[in-house]
C-alpha cells in the first residue's frame, strides 16, 4: 500500500470516527451545556479531549496490532463477551441513527423549507446510495472528509460573527468555576461512547491499515479524528458562548439553530440547516458502517453482503422515524448504555493489550496502560454517581 493510498484512507478513518460523534446530539448538546456552564465549559472540553485521546490510542493500536475487530478480540479474552458487547452497540447504534436521521431532515428542513420528514427519506437516500457504490469504502470516507470541512469552515464563521469573550472561556477552561459530572460523561459518550469508539478503527482493519509496523500512522490517524471533533465543539462553543454573553435569549426548542440565527440571521439559520444535514448524515453512514462491522463475525453471509445488511439498517432506523417518530425512552436508554460500554470496552481491550495469543510479541506503553486504567475507573465512577442521581 503506496503513502498515498495511505494517507488517504488515515484521513478517512479519522473524519469517519470524527462525523460519527459530530451528529444532531452533538451540536445540541454543546449549545445547551454552554447555556448550563458558560465559559467554565471549557474544562468539560479540556477534560473529554483527554479521556477522548486515551481511549482512542489504547484501542485504535489494539485492533491493529491484533489485525482483529474489537468483538473477536473481547470473545477470544472471554468467550460471549464480544457477542454481548455487539449487541449492546447495535441496539445503541440503531437508537441513534433514528435521532440521525431526523436530525437529517430537520437539517435540509432549516435549508431549503422542505418537510422533515421528506428530509429525512432524502437523506437515507443519499446515505444508501454511497453503499451502493463498488467502492463503498472510498466514496464514505471522501464523503465523510467533505461533509467534516463544510461543518468546520461553518462553524468557525460563526463563532467569530459572534465574537465570543476568548479570554474569558480561556481562563475558565483551566480554572472552572464550576464542574459538571454528568456533562462530562455526556459529552465523553457521544464523543467515543459506543460505536463510535470503533469506526475508525474498523475502518483501517478494513483497509488492510493492520500490524505493528503501521502503529504510528494508526496514532496519527486517532488524534487527528479526535482533533476534528473537538475543533468543531470549542469552535461552536464559542459561537454559543459569545451569543450567550450579550444577554440574548435563545429558544430552547432549538438552541442550535437559534444561535446561528442569532449570530447571522437566515443566513445563518440556512447555515445551522446545512451544518445540521453534514452531522446527521455522516452519522447516520457511520453508525449504519461501524453498527454491522460488529456483527460480521456472527455469519459469514453477512461479511459477504456487508453492504447490503449496511443499507437494510439505514432503512429500518429511517422507517421507525418516519412512522413512530423519535422514541425518547429509547434513545434515553441508549445514552445510559453508551455510559457503560466504554468502560467495559476500554477494559476489554487493556487485558487483551497483554495476551500473547491476541497480539502476539507486541508490547503496548506502559503510559497508554496506565492512562487508560485511569480512565475506566474514572469513567465507571462518574457513571456511578450519575446514575444513582438519576434513579434515587
Amino acid at each position: 500500500m503506496n503513502g498515498k493510498i495511505n494517507w488517504s484512507v488515515l484521513t478517512g478513518a479519522a473524519f469517519l470516527m470524527a462525523t460519527s460523534a459530530i451528529g444532531p446530539g452533538f451540536l445540541t448538546q454543546t449549545t445547551v451545556f454552554t447555556q448550563t456552564l458558560g465559559a467554565s465549559f471549557g474544562f468539560v472540553i479540556l477534560t473529554s479531549i483527554l479521556i477522548d485521546i486515551g481511549v482512542q490510542l489504547n484501542i485504535w493500536r489494539v485492533i491493529a496490532v491484533s489485525e482483529k475487530r474489537a468483538q473477536d478480540i473481547a470473545n477470544l479474552l472471554l468467550p460471549g463477551l464480544g457477542s454481548f458487547i455487539s449487541l449492546l452497540i447495535v441496539f445503541g447504534g440503531l437508537a441513534f441513527n433514528i435521532g440521525n436521521v431526523a436530525g437529517a431532515g430537520l437539517g435540509l428542513n432549516a435549508l431549503f423549507g422542505i418537510p422533515v420528514i421528506t428530509g429525512a427519506l432524502i437523506s437515507a437516500a443519499i446515505a444508501i446510495a454511497i453503499f451502493m457504490i463498488k467502492e463503498a469504502g472510498k466514496a464514505m470516507d471522501r464523503f465523510a472528509q467533505v461533509m467534516g470541512f463544510i461543518m468546520i469552515i461553518v462553524i468557525i464563521y460563526i463563532a467569530i460573527t459572534t465574537n465570543p469573550p476568548v479570554a474569558e472561556a480561556a481562563l475558565r477552561t483551566i480554572l472552572p468555576a464550576k464542574i459538571d459530572l454528568m456533562t462530562i460523561i455526556t459529552l465523553v459518550g457521544g464523543t467515543v461512547g459506543g460505536y463510535i469508539t470503533f469506526s475508525g478503527g474498523h475502518r483501517l482493519l478494513d483497509a488492510g491499515i493492520k500490524g505493528k509496523r503501521v502503529l504510528p500512522l494508526v496514532t496519527t490517524s486517532a488524534v487527528m479524528g479526535v482533533s476534528v471533533a473537538s475543533l468543531v465543539r470549542i469552535f461552536l462553543f464559542l459561537a454559543s458562548l459569545g451569543v450567550i454573553s450579550k444577554g440574548l435569549v435563545i429558544d430552547q426548542g432549538n438552541p442550535t439553530g437559534s444561535i446561528f440565527q442569532l449570530a447571522a440571521g437566515n443566513l445563518g439559520y440556512r447555515l445551522f440547516g446545512l451544518v445540521m444535514f453534514s452531522a446527521a448524515i455522516t452519522s447516520v453512514i457511520g453508525s449504519a458502517y461501524t453498527s454491522v462491522s460488529f456483527i460480521k463475525s456472527f455469519s459469514p453471509a453477512i461479511a459477504k453482503n456487508e453492504n447490503r445488511v449496511i443499507i437494510i439498517f439505514i432503512m429500518v432506523s429511517t422507517l421507525i422515524f418516519a412512522f413512530v417518530g423519535k422514541p425518547v425512552s429509547l434513545l434515553i436508554m441508549a445514552g445510559v448504555v453508551n455510559g457503560f460500554i466504554l468502560p467495559v470496552t476500554l477494559a476489554t481491550i487493556l487485558f487483551a493489550s497483554y495476551k500473547t495469543r491476541i497480539v502476539g510479541d507486541y508490547k503496548h506503553p506502559i503510559w497508554l496502560t496506565i492512562f487508560g486504567v485511569l480512565i475506566v475507573f474514572i469513567m465507571t465512577y462518574m457513571s456511578i454517581n450519575v446514575m444513582m442521581g438519576y434513579f434515587l
